[in-house]
């Protein structure tokens, strides 16, 4: 690497306020060296074309960021064989599981996450304002969906969303707590797969299924275990980061807000606006080059980390008209939220569901809510893989 100097990287953990070195990185120095936690240093690529670049690129390898001896943006807290899962499930042959498994269009889904939602807006009503709409309303929203989706009980949800505390910690030493927090929620999902009352259309039911046929023989329960608490984990988080601070730039807008009560057939592309403006992915992409690639005016070299600055991509403004601007009836809108290329999200449609549904509820159920506290009160989470406020105070 050359000797230009080294930033520090991740940039700032709210996830309200877009970190202004996005802008000057984009514009100037679009591929830039940065030094990671673990002090390793990575190339952070923030411009929309380099990103989509990197992501669609099969020499920058996601399964390779895991490998002996790499540098890392933080230590691993899962077995590093399961950073490459989608890579797993496809070579394991459960893809088709997997898939039927996150179908948004799965008879009654729709019907049942709107009546889920509807149920914790009264309880949130019942108790009174003002109230936690992260943990009375997102962190549960999200749990209950991927309770339902994996084959869990939906009243074991806050043992699972603890889990991914730990999980999703981003550090820069391995930990003790790291290791006996997997094999706790691994051996959680076994007992599942084990389990007389599993729902046979859920995706422990359906891995579980899989059992009895002489092609998946080599199949061990803890191998399809790790394909529901890596499904769970990375499914949970995300949506209930990207719903809570959806709601929060809502908050923020609160003629926005009236416009969706308004215009409900518009929420689709509201979400998707809303998924580019998010900053919940607190830290880049990451991926390591498996040979030498000219990167705009940079050549990565076999070896080197890249890291993908989405908040940098989904507000570059050679792709995105006005793009400080929330505009929910934007009609281009190739943000890179769900990544790109062969590690684009599985998920998206379900993912999208739950964010709709959750808003549309909330929009029309809720129409005086409004934040509680003053902005600069939010207390921001570090040390964690998405940017999100430990509490979301609102009143209605």
């Amino acid at each position: 690497m050359s000797a230009e100097p080294v930033l520090d990287f991740p940039l700032s953990r709210r996830g309200d306020v877009l970190p202004e070195e996005c802008a000057w990185l984009r514009e100037k120095r679009p591929v830039a060296r940065v030094r990671t936690l673990t002090g390793d240093e990575a190339w952070l690529v923030s411009s929309h074309a380099l990103a989509k670049q990197v992501l669609e690129d099969g020499r920058f390898s996601l399964k390779d960021t895991a490998g002996e001896g790499v540098p890392r943006q933080y230590a691993l807290t899962i077995p590093p064989e399961v950073v490459n899962n989608m890579g797993n499930i496809n070579s394991a042959g459960l893809r088709s599981a997997v898939m039927k498994s996150l179908n948004p269009r799965t008879d009654g889904l729709a019907d049942w996450l709107r009546a889920r939602a509807g149920e914790f807006v009264d309880a949130l009503r019942a108790e009174g304002p003002p109230a936690d709409l992260r943990a009375g309303f997102a962190d549960p929203f999200s749990a209950a969906l991927h309770c339902k989706v994996v084959g869990a009980p939906f009243e074991d949800w806050r043992r699972l969303m603890s889990g991914l505390d730990v999980a999703f910690m981003t550090s820069a030493h391995t930990f003790e707590g790291a290791g006996l927090n997997w094999y706790k929620d691994l051996g959680y999902m076994v007992d599942r797969l084990n389990s007389p009352d599993l729902d046979p259309d859920s995706l422990l039911g359906r891995l579980a299924a899989l059992r009895q046929d002489q092609e998946s023989a080599h199949l061990t329960d803890e191998m399809l275990a790790t394909v529901a608490v890596s499904l769970f984990g990375a499914g949970a988080v995300s949506t209930s980061a990207f719903l809570t601070l959806a709601i929060l730039a809502l908050l923020q807008h609160p003629d926005l807000a009236g416009y969706l009560r308004e215009h409900p057939e518009r929420m689709g592309r509201a979400v998707d606006e809303l998924l580019r403006w998010n900053l919940s992915i607190g830290d880049g992409l990451p991926r390591l080059a498996v040979e030498d690639v000219p990167l705009g005016q940079v050549l990565i070299k076999k070896g080197e980390l890249v890291l993908v600055l989405v908040e940098g991509a989904n507000f570059d403004p050679e792709v995105f008209t006005d793009p400080e601007r929330l505009d929910l009836e934007r009609e281009h809108n190739p943000h890179l939220s769900f990544g790109a290329g062969r590690h684009f999200c599985p998920a998206t449609g379900l993912g999208r569901l739950h964010a709709e549904t959750a808003l549309a509820v909330l929009v029309d159920r809720l129409p005086g809510l409004r934040l509680a506290v003053p902005t600069e009160q939010l207390v921001w989470r570090t040390g964690f893989i998405k940017r999100l406020p430990e509490r979301l105070p609102v009143l209605w």
